[in-house]
């Protein structure tokens, strides 16, 4: 008896696996950003609890009491570390606390550039005065006619001023598809191509190696 191809199958049939087939690829569509949001929270919240939570004498530990451990005790410890620490320095006292130990790492070699680098970045990213990154462009870059995705970050400052034209812009192009690296470069505003969307859709890009991409809008004025 000769074998049936798949091609001569029932015409209902090759319906149900196809549908057996598009409502599994819809599955995963659905579950796998949720199951990997999911993952990096809980992952996020076992690191803070088991950094914090073992520096906690066990008589002040609520779990020490209880018969049963409490997820994300530990975040919320920290929490209110933070922000006790934070009222504290807001006095004469606390200031000159933290004043005497930065003048210490100072004397550090190594040790002081990579403070003031982090306190730098720190700063820019809590801090509301501006935004990390102001507009989303494309730069020729690196060679003529290969163009890349950046984000203007700021206008020259400092030296800068004087050694480049006025117009002149930084621009950070992150790296695929980890977009926490990449190069700082500067170059004039007349130079850079203006994209539409925003720089979280841009960043969606780099991140998808452009598999992701935005639907088309209007950017929003701030």
């Amino acid at each position: 008896m000769p074998e049936q191809h798949q091609d001569d199958q029932p015409p209902h049939k090759k319906g149900l696996l196809l549908w057996l087939r598009n409502s599994f690829l819809t599955g995963i569509v659905i579950t796998a950003p949720i199951g990997a949001t999911v993952w990096v929270v809980v992952s996020f919240i076992n690191f803070v609890d088991g950094s914090i939570l073992p520096l906690i004498p066990k008589k002040y530990n609520p779990e020490t009491y209880l018969p049963v451990d409490l997820p994300g005790l530990g975040l919320v410890i920290a929490v209110i570390g933070l922000t006790l620490l934070g009222a504290l320095t807001a006095n004469i006292f606390g200031r000159t606390l933290i004043g005497f130990g930065e003048s210490l790492l100072r004397r550090v070699p190594f040790v002081s550039n990579l403070y003031e680098a982090v306190k730098q970045i720190i700063h820019t990213i809590v801090s509301g005065s501006e935004k990390s990154f102001k507009d989303a462009v494309l730069i020729e870059y690196p060679r003529k006619n290969l163009w890349a995705i950046g984000f203007i970050t700021a206008g020259t400052k400092g030296e800068l001023t004087d050694l480049l034209d006025e117009d002149t812009v930084a621009v950070f192009v992150p790296t695929t598809p980890n977009p926490t690296s990449g190069f700082l470069l500067y170059e004039k505003r007349e130079n850079l191509r203006d994209l539409k969307m925003s720089v979280e859709d841009a960043a969606k890009l780099v991140i998808s190696a452009g598999l992701v991409y935005p639907e088309p809008r209007k950017k929003s004025k701030s």
